[in-house]
């Protein structure tokens, strides 16, 4: 399988058109869309650190979540940090593609294994966002409770909640979700589960009626990279896969 066809195939199941509008995701940089693709890592950021594991253990393609370049670039230069791991990417013939906020929405993406991970009995589409996931308890949980599973299952070190309400219908969104408060309460939900909000919009939530269980940005996507490996080796037994930890937030 080439690069390009690896591409094409996980953009039928992530397609384009589920990015957001400010988005920017898919190919990131490619020296040859017709290399074979032998040697896959799979990482939830493209860090410098990413980038250096890449090429000296002889990876030819990174799959992210976190697109590698975000902003237009108007120039190629080394003193640049993400023009830098360009360059090296590029010299060392290592393609990147990253699926952002489509991953988010799309059937079995960021959200979906999430929820699926939490073992809500119950999860749907948000059916006016397509990003959030609305899930459901088998009865009902006290808050504390609720979080204290969300730590265990996750493996974060942290986990912050607000409120006080019992806990049956959640509006799971990771990664930051703060923006996502007016969806939660408009579907009803009475908690909104998601990786970081701010201080102020989890008292505001609270004063509302939402309770907010922040389980750390990194945590509450991170566990996607499983899914994008099951798909790789489910289009390509042959392709070699490994999944990078680009954690850099550390917690004492």
């Amino acid at each position: 399988m080439t690069f390009y066809e690896l591409y094409t195939e996980l953009d039928k199941r992530f397609p384009k058109s589920l990015s957001c509008d400010w988005d920017n995701d898919g190919i990131m940089c490619a020296d040859d869309l017709k290399k074979s693709v032998k040697k896959v890592l799979i990482s939830l950021d493209v860090t410098s650190s990413t980038v250096e594991y890449a090429i000296a253990h002889g990876f030819d393609t990174i799959i992210s979540h976190h697109p590698l370049v975000f902003h237009s670039q108007k120039s190629l230069c080394p003193l640049d940090y993400t023009q830098d791991k360009l360059i090296r990417l590029i010299k060392a013939g290592v393609g990147v593609m990253s699926f952002h906020t489509r991953l988010d929405a799309a059937r079995g993406g960021v959200n979906d294994t999430l929820a699926e991970l939490i073992g809500f009995s119950e999860i749907k589409a948000d059916p006016d966002d397509p990003i959030g996931r609305i899930c459901l308890l088998d009865g009902k949980s006290e808050l504390s409770a609720f979080a204290e599973n969300i730590k265990k299952v996750l493996g974060t070190p942290v986990v912050l909640f607000s409120g006080t309400r019992e806990v049956s219908k959640v509006y799971v969104v990771g990664g930051d979700g703060k923006d996502m408060i007016p969806r939660a309460i408009e579907c009803g939900a009475d908690t909104l589960l998601t990786g970081r909000a701010s201080y102020n919009t989890a008292e505001d939530a609270a004063d509302m009626g939402l309770n907010i269980v922040e389980a750390g940005h990194y945590f509450t996507e991170n566990p996607v990279c499983r899914s994008l490996q099951k798909i790789v080796l489910s289009l390509d037994p042959d392709i070699s896969t490994e999944i990078y930890n680009s954690n850099r937030i550390s917690t004492i």
